[in-house]
């Protein structure tokens, strides 16, 4: 393996009693380039593209406590070429991080703090925040675009060698309504980047779409009662699909300047189909379902009259014990989120639900080539127990319900695993699921390469990485017909 160090951060952290500052969660602070990587196995020469990942890591010592999610964001990305493999990894130096870089402590307030706390108006739909743009990854219009959950500007990097692009010029028009949150999408018909915002301000939601040449091109307000948290969305050939669930802000604290969770069991999940930009503009359709939240979706399409959507449905959003910010619980077993699905009729109004496997998972990709149209297979997160770590992906087979599993082993935890086809793919299962895997005894990190046919096989390939890197969120997977300049080979 070849190493090069090009650059360094100096943290200023005095205090590392946050679980999310040690173990697993230990935060990166060397940026290298590596080549000749080590492989165990074969690196697949049907692999051409890139694979990405987001992660918090946190610079200086928090003006409060300390929360999983307030870390300076850091992608990191794994370029496939010829069977070869070359890692980077960098830090997403956006406005709040070069902020506090220069004056060499914490400006913004964490999460779970009072906004006041804040030394700076930061960003966000809860304000008081720093934009760390370290929630999601995607790639967009050839270059890689990065996000934050609670809604931010959209920042632009080269997705083979990450150098820093910006902030896209058309985030300043929606900046105004919090910019975008995490998690847009892209059709991979149209090349349109899909996306949301929301904010505590009405109509407290929007929702917009950009072309594949950088330009927004449709901006419209998705009105309703009030402030609320959605996290993801979903889309068809002819439709975006947004929540608006029973859980958000308690309302009556919000003119004191207190952000505290509340849910509500009595009122449904509703869902708001909204004509995308090339269908019929008619109204926003409203429907309603059982109550619960979903923090991510797996995918929709249509099917006659109806919509179908799958995605995560939480048995209790709200934990009874209530939310525990210290970590200990502070993953997917605490909610129960399942694989589910929603038909919304779109002629009658109807909903019909159902749960389509009972094991707890998360963090599932797809084959995104099948973004928005019927698809078979989907590639779930295993949580670890009682912890926001992951130590498996199960493949279900949405058609027979069969699954296929592979653990990591002992010690070993992955994050989302994004599905990479193969160059001249002839079936949706024909490629490869991706993850990078941290290894705690052997205190390194690793890509695990395995066929998405059979998950149980174990790895076709072992790419070790020059240092162990921190738990993250999201991932993407992006071939190099996708890419600025690049075509498929």
């Amino acid at each position: 393996m070849h190493t090069e160090i090009v650059g360094r951060i100096q943290p200023t952290i005095t205090q590392w009693d946050s679980p999310f500052m040690s173990g697993a969660f230990a935060p990166n602070y060397v940026e290298y380039t590596a080549t000749d990587l080590e492989v165990i196995g074969t690196v697949p020469q049907r692999l051409n593209g890139v694979y990405l990942r987001n992660t918090q890591n946190p610079v200086h010592q928090p003006l409060g406590v300390h929360h999983a999610f307030d870390g300076d964001g850091m992608l990191h990305q794994l370029s496939f070429r010829n069977g070869k493999c070359e890692y980077r990894n960098r830090f997403l130096r956006t406005k709040g991080f070069e902020e506090e870089h220069k004056a060499g402590q914490a400006l913004y307030a964490g999460l779970i703090d009072s906004p006041e706390l804040a030394q700076r108006a930061g960003w966000g739909a809860r304000g008081g925040l720093k934009d760390t743009s370290a929630t999601d990854v995607i790639v967009h219009a050839g270059t890689a675009l990065t996000t934050f959950y609670q809604c931010g500007e959209p920042y632009r990097f080269d997705a083979r060698t990450l150098e820093p692009l910006g902030v896209s010029a058309w985030g300043a028009q929606v900046l105004k309504d919090n910019g975008i949150s995490a998690h847009p999408k892209v059709c991979p018909r149209t090349g349109d980047l899909l996306f949301f915002n929301y904010s505590k301000n009405a109509p407290y939601m929007h929702y917009g779409e950009v072309d594949a040449q950088e330009k927004l091109v449709h901006y419209v307000p998705v009105p309703l009662a009030g402030p609320r948290l959605p996290h993801d969305m979903v889309f068809t050939e002819n439709f975006a699909v947004l929540g608006d669930f029973p859980l958000h802000w308690d309302e009556s604290l919000l003119p004191q300047g207190k952000h505290k969770l509340r849910y509500d069991g009595a009122k449904p999940a509703r869902f708001a189909v909204v004509p995308r930009r090339h269908a019929p503009q008619t109204e926003v359709k409203w429907f309603e379902a059982s109550p619960t939240y979903v923090l991510h979706w797996l995918n929709a399409w249509e099917d006659g009259d109806e919509i179908v959507m799958h995605g995560y449905h939480q048995k209790w959003p709200m934990p009874q014990a209530g939310f525990d910010n210290k970590g200990a619980t502070l993953g997917p077993g605490r909610y129960g989120p399942t694989i589910y699905e929603w038909r919304l009729n779109m002629r009658t109004g109807a909903v019909v639900e159902r749960r389509l496997h009972e094991q707890y998972l998360e963090f599932g990709m797809i084959n995104a080539q099948f973004w928005g149209r019927p698809y078979r297979y989907s590639y779930n997160m295993v949580a670890h127990p009682n912890s926001f770590l992951f130590d498996g992906i199960l493949r279900f087979d949405h058609t027979t319900g069969a699954t296929q599993e592979y653990r990591f082993g002992e010690g070993r935890f992955g994050s989302e695993s994004p599905m990479a086809p193969a160059a001249g793919a002839t079936a949706e299962d024909d490629g490869y699921v991706v993850s990078f895997v941290s290894d705690m005894r052997a205190d390194r990190s690793e890509c695990v390469v395995l066929d998405a046919r059979d998950l149980s096989q174990g790895p076709v390939a072992r790419i070790i990485l020059p240092h162990r890197i921190s738990s993250g969120t999201h991932a993407c997977w992006a071939d190099a017909s996708e890419l600025r300049g690049e075509q498929r080979a």
